[in-house]
């Protein structure tokens, strides 16, 4: 079980990318995972599957989501977060207005 949220990592509305150190469309379905999930970089520009909404969406995982600080107010990333850009939302058809936190499942993608 994971909390979908909702993150940009295109110039101008995040930061880089920690697998590439590049920026990423937010029309490109890729995610940051929490950092047990990411795994030390084991799953850095690998696709997942993330299950909600009634569907299924692969997404590249290019970023972790910090998880080793907990949430505060400069932490917002708790240890069960698949922090994906707005191609993920739009792939899950998930309506615009009820993006922010989706409980999903995940796993990696075969293929």
């Amino acid at each position: 079980m994971a909390v979908l949220t909702i993150n940009s990592l295109q110039k101008g509305g995040g930061k880089s990318s920690k697998c590439d150190n590049k920026y990423h469309s937010d029309n490109t379905p890729v995610v940051a995972l929490s950092t047990g999930w990411f795994n030390g970089e084991k799953r850095c520009m690998k696709n997942i599957t993330i299950y909600g909404n009634g569907r299924e969406a692969d997404a590249m995982v290019v970023d972790d989501c910090d998880s080793t600080m907990g949430c505060d107010n400069h932490h917002d990333c708790d240890n069960n977060i698949v922090d994906a850009s707005k191609a993920v939302w739009k792939a899950l058809i998930v309506p615009k207005k009820q993006w922010g936190q989706l409980d999903v499942f995940w796993s990696d993608a075969t293929a």
